[in-house]
């Protein structure tokens, strides 16, 4: 059975993507700056403006506006370019994310703001413990 086509209009994208099996995909803080450091470059490849973020231990939410139709593109240079060098840096092989990412086109402002809201007060809503380094913010 095929898959449903993904939308890749210009617009705001709330978009997540979980580690394989719901691992962890930052183990260190270091792996948090990587990961920043690879959205930062994708923010300016592929002109992609980033509202707002937030990194969990084993996935992501991001609130991206794209003014060309390349979410695909962006979304595969950093999902493949974080999964190489976490490949890399632990020694491993084989996928670090469960499937394909998954992206939500937002249809309105008040569809914008639930999801931004929804962000950043997900890892309260995880009751995330004490030790655990989840990021939020922007780039604008």
């Amino acid at each position: 059975m095929a898959r449903n086509k993904r939308i890749t209009l210009t617009g705001y994208y709330h978009v997540i993507s979980r580690g394989v099996e719901r691992r962890n995909i930052f183990l260190e803080p270091e792996d948090y700056d990587t990961f920043l450091d690879i959205l930062y470059e994708m923010k300016k490849t592929y002109n992609i403006i980033v509202h707002t973020y937030c990194l969990m231990t084993n996935h992501y939410h991001i609130l991206i506006e794209t003014t060309q139709a390349n979410i695909s593109d962006a979304l595969k240079f950093l999902n493949s370019s974080y999964s190489i060098y976490f490949n890399k840096k632990y020694k491993r092989s084989g996928h670090l994310w469960q499937g394909r990412f998954q992206s939500y086109y937002l249809y309105d402002e008040k569809h914008f703001w639930i999801v931004a809201k929804y962000i950043e007060r997900n890892p309260i809503k995880a009751a995330i413990k004490s030790g655990v380094r989840p990021q939020n913010g922007n780039f604008s």
